[in-house]
């Protein structure tokens, strides 16, 4: 049985580069040829068309960069490409990513007239002070006027992402940011802590006041605690959602679905007829990739993951969700037997990092210690762990 299948389409570029981004984003300027970019889309799509075959595809993720600095026009067209070019669900999830600094007063509903069912609005805090250092081009009126324009358009599952632990930021300034969110009754949060990845600006030059560990971790469990007290499930580490609101395109990640890849450095993993597990990626910079697409060079280096490496990708999304998995999971996901997780699932239950409700069906879920040190639980699946040679056979 073949996972659920996803499509992923990547518009790569923002107004500016915010310090912390690691993500493959470009500051748009004369580089930016956004009808050379949608053709080159286009064309990707037909091309993962093939790929796709008769699987249905039961959602649609547009991220960036900034989906938002295109404009409605724009996006009806790539919501027409993917519906041309594949078995899209009746009921598919389309999402979108929008910057409330880049979204026009009227903008919202045609976005949702050109069949966007879900938005991201990337708001990251309600302190204008934070917002300046985390290199924002929008202040809070903006958010408040972008989420005013998307309840008006239509718009009834919207997500809000906020960031914590930043520079500067105390916990009554974090407590205020959620109540700030929660105040506008959105379907979904997302709340993650920022953190200095390689390759930015904050990494090379980190900030001096960052909250220390032990105050990140009394903003964590605060904050916690306010979004499950405001009837927010919290169903994955950074996500929290209001009963039947959680991201189904996410799901398909942490749940080891495949999903296909559209745009300049869009990664994809995608099942064969035979089980095979394989990982792509597109050429990173938009200019290689539109080149790539026009020569008729848009091909892609398949890599085919092997069972050590199921394993562990398996539980590095998998043990990130608050309702944990089944041993059904694993194998329907992995084409592995779960004897294979074994190993690891009985060494994370010795340390209290992981336990199993239920008997027939058991759901293996992580602690709140597993939670606490999820990278630590994680690592105990890498192939190197020594675990894994130990079930083979």
């Amino acid at each position: 049985m073949t996972p659920p299948l996803s499509l992923y389409l990547h518009l790569p570029w923002c107004v500016r580069k915010c310090p912390y981004c690691d993500f493959n984003s470009h500051t748009a300027g004369h580089s930016a040829d956004k009808r050379r970019y949608i053709a080159a889309l286009v064309n990707d799509m037909r091309l993962e068309a093939d790929r796709a075959g008769d699987r249905v595809v039961e959602t649609v993720f547009f991220g960036g960069g900034t989906p938002s600095y295109f404009s409605a026009a724009e996006i009806e067209t790539l919501v027409g490409a993917a519906t041309a070019s594949f078995n899209l669900a009746c009921d598919a999830e389309i999402t979108m990513e929008a910057n409330p600094g880049t979204v026009e007063r009227d903008r919202l509903a045609d976005y949702r007239s050109a069949g966007i069912n879900r938005l991201s609005l990337g708001a990251q805090s309600f302190n204008e002070d934070s917002l300046r250092r985390l290199g924002r081009i929008h202040g809070t009126n903006e958010i408040l006027a972008a989420w005013c324009d998307a309840e008006k358009a239509g718009f009834d599952s919207i997500n809000l992402d906020l960031m914590y632990a930043l520079p500067g930021q105390s916990l009554d300034m974090a407590m205020f940011d959620l109540q700030r969110a929660i105040m506008l009754s959105p379907r979904h949060i997302s709340w993650y802590q920022l953190t200095l990845e390689p390759n930015t600006v904050f990494h090379a030059r980190p900030p001096v006041d960052l909250p220390d560990e032990e105050l990140t971790w009394e903003i964590e469990q605060g904050g916690h605690e306010l979004l499950e007290a405001a009837g927010f499930e919290h169903y994955e580490t950074s996500a929290f959602a209001r009963q039947g609101f959680a991201c189904r395109h996410n799901l398909n990640y942490w749940l080891f679905g495949d999903y296909l890849a559209v745009g300049a450095g869009a990664h994809g993993k995608y099942t064969d007829d035979g089980g095979n597990v394989w990982r792509y990626r597109k050429p990173a910079h938009p200019a290689s990739y539109m080149k790539a697409s026009e020569t008729g060079q848009l091909q892609v280096r398949m890599q085919l993951l092997a069972r050590a490496d199921l394993l562990f990708e398996f539980m590095l999304n998998g043990l990130r969700l608050k309702r944990g998995f089944t041993a059904g999971d694993f194998e329907t996901r992995t084409g592995l037997p779960f004897s294979v997780a074994e190993p690891g699932v009985a060494r994370a239950m010795s340390l209290g990092l992981m336990i199993v409700k239920g008997s027939s069906a058991g759901v293996f879920i992580p602690t709140n210690r597993g939670h606490r040190f999820l990278n630590d639980l994680q690592a105990l699946f890498l192939p190197d762990a020594g675990l894994y040679s130990q079930s083979r056979g």
